[in-house]
């Protein structure tokens, strides 16, 4: 089991990077390629998954990204493909933050996650992170509320969260949350 390759960046596509070390090219699967510099050494912190059809590598540039994956893969239903793309959204603080908070809307945003995965990833890691209280940051009610009212209006959940993640920022009542997007809603 490796826990991380130190080496040269020769390529980078879309899902992945290759690191060489010492004359041997490693492909390693990553959340954003992009957030590393081709031809630079690197120390890449990776996680090896053994199949019966191969061993797949994948990496991570921080430890703590690393160790939000280790906890990801335990749960029921999130494979290592899954986990990666749970990485690839956002920030390791913003994930950590959600599943703290319990905020499933935020989980339910990511590409591949429906609300069982979000209610089970909430379910098994609550509590498991050494954050303290004060970095969590919680979504309000009335914020969850209008987004469950402009579906229930028959908007498309991709529009409602695209138009949601604009007011996320600002401190309103449902009501306030639903005026808004619906303003915006429009000009979809």
């Amino acid at each position: 089991m490796y826990s991380y390759i130190k080496g040269v960046i020769v390529d980078m596509c879309k899902d992945h990077i290759v690191v060489d070390n010492q004359g041997i090219g490693y492909l390693i699967y990553v959340s954003n390629p992009y957030q590393f510099t081709k031809g630079k050494e690197t120390l890449v912190y990776v996680y090896q998954q053994v199949r019966e059809d191969g061993i797949i590598l994948f990496g991570f540039l921080t430890k703590e990204e690393k160790d939000l994956f280790l906890k990801l893969i335990l749960v029921k239903g999130i494979g290592c493909k899954t986990a990666i793309g749970i990485l690839a959204t956002g920030d390791v603080q913003a994930i950590i933050s959600a599943i703290e908070s319990k905020n499933i809307t935020y989980l339910r945003k990511i590409p591949g996650i429906g609300p069982k995965a979000a209610q089970q990833i909430v379910l098994d890691l609550q509590g498991k992170f050494d954050m303290p209280s004060s970095q969590i940051v919680l979504t309000s009610v009335e914020f969850d509320e209008a987004v469950e009212v402009l579906i229930a209006l028959g908007y498309k959940r991709q529009d409602v969260d695209r138009v949601m993640n604009t007011l996320s920022h600002e401190s309103l009542d449902t009501n306030g949350y639903v005026k808004k997007a619906l303003g915006l809603l429009v000009k979809i």
